[in-house]
């Protein structure tokens, strides 16, 4: 009988330690998640004039918000590749690029992994979403970011920001990230190239 009950404490212990454990986790992802941890969100001084240039293709979506949402995407990585397949700085899927991908430094080739053309079709994609969810009920900007993160169907399914944890904390990064980056300015200014429209 004793040895029972020695057993039982050490389970609700060890219970309490993993409870106590994972709710600490789930404190420190949800910090983490808005922007409060780990300091702030700073543009790269080489795309700092390309998101500015980019975000000129979607006013709603202004360079401050444009940058938070690569810095969330990929953290400035180009060669970026989620689990789910998604490439490059800006995380388009192969089909979605197919379908959006634009030519954003004039060369001629809209490629996923080039990030000038990645950060304009980022742009352009705000602007496509900007309109398939406009008559969605809540804030446009936060639907257009969920559309981005989720795709545009589930926004207009559920009249909002759909009720996946993992777009609900995306929109909710990106907003916060956005009041709180800095753009690092470059040393001698891009040239500007004339972007397709």
């Amino acid at each position: 009988m004793k040895r029972l009950r020695s057993i039982i404490v050490l389970l609700v212990v060890v219970i309490g330690i993993a409870v106590i454990g994972y709710q600490g986790w789930r404190y420190v992802d949800g910090v983490r998640d808005s922007g409060q941890l780990g300091g702030s969100v700073v543009v790269p001084a080489t795309y700092t004039p390309v998101i500015r240039e980019a975000a000129e293709r979607c006013p709603l979506v202004p360079p401050r918000v444009l940058a938070a949402q690569i810095a969330a995407e990929s953290s400035w990585n180009p060669e970026a590749v989620s689990p789910a397949g998604a490439q490059g700085i800006a995380q388009f899927m192969p089909s979605t690029w197919k379908q959006y991908g634009i030519d954003g430094d004039g060369d001629g080739v809209a490629d996923v992994w080039n990030p000038i053309d990645a950060i304009h079709s980022a742009a352009k994609m705000n602007c496509v979403n900007r309109r398939l969810v406009r008559t969605v009920d809540g804030r446009l900007l936060e639907n257009v970011l969920a559309a981005y993160n989720a795709g545009h169907g589930a926004v207009r399914r559920h009249n909002g920001i759909p009720p996946y944890p993992e777009t609900e904390r995306y929109v909710k990064r990106v907003l916060t990230w956005s009041r709180t980056l800095t753009f690092e300015e470059p040393a001698t200014p891009r040239p500007q190239v004339s972007p397709t429209r």
